[in-house]
């Protein structure tokens, strides 16, 4: 099997596993929102910040404002109240309003869903970028995190060392019809299942595809 083959016989495995594991909180809002500027925001807060913690930051938030132009009517302090205890939360609440700002002042109120215009976004890099557009607009990106990262080198089917070149390389692999699989099935899988340190292989569903690179102790 190539490494075409394999990725994608690994997401299909996942995604009829996935149902056990709880699923990427950003990946959720996307889902129940169809807002790609909630999805934005949500992910701005998630950065750094556990999925719990972002799924109430954001409600929070949101029950204030859930649109660039009552976002940018809220004080500094208001967002940052809303969203602690959320990972370096004052400087998130700073970079939600400048960027609500932007998108009012260059973009009409609406987030644009090109990956040039996001990334012109302060505080706004590829990963999140991708995430919007695959969770906000459902247009094909390849959204790299950790978990992306780590897993999709760990089976073997990129051999890179930074998310950069592992999305540059999955693009590559992949069907552009497959991309939006790749993070909520690999987040999930890599925070329940194929994590950082000592992943639970004993219980991994994909065990036969992967290579366990760099994986020196396991369960």
């Amino acid at each position: 099997m190539d490494k075409t083959e394999i990725l994608l016989k690994v997401l299909d495995i996942i995604e009829k596993e996935k149902v056990k594991w709880n699923a990427p909180v950003v990946s959720l809002i996307g889902k129940r929102t169809k807002d790609p500027y909630r999805v934005l925001i949500s992910t701005i807060i998630s950065l750094r910040t556990k999925d719990q913690i972002t799924e109430e930051a954001s409600k929070r938030l949101f029950s204030l404002a859930d649109n660039p132009y009552d976002m940018v009517r809220l004080s500094e302090e208001e967002i940052q109240k809303a969203i602690y205890p959320a990972g370096f939360y004052k400087n998130k609440a700073k970079t939600i309003k400048e960027i609500s700002k932007k998108i009012i002042e260059e973009f009409h109120g609406k987030v644009p869903d090109s990956l040039e215009e996001l990334l012109k976004l302060k505080g706004v890099g590829r990963k999140t970028a991708n995430l919007v557009l695959s969770e906000g607009f459902g247009k094909p990106a390849i959204c790299v995190d950790v978990h992306v990262h780590r897993i999709s080198n760990r089976i073997g089917v990129v051999e890179s060392k930074t998310p950069e070149e592992t999305e540059k390389q999955l693009m590559e692999i992949l069907p552009v019809q497959h991309w939006n699989r790749v993070n909520e099935n690999l987040v999930a899988f890599g925070q329940s299942i194929c994590k950082p340190v000592s992943p639970l292989c004993s219980e991994c569903p994909v065990i036969m595809y992967c290579k366990k690179i760099g994986v020196k102790k396991h369960r």
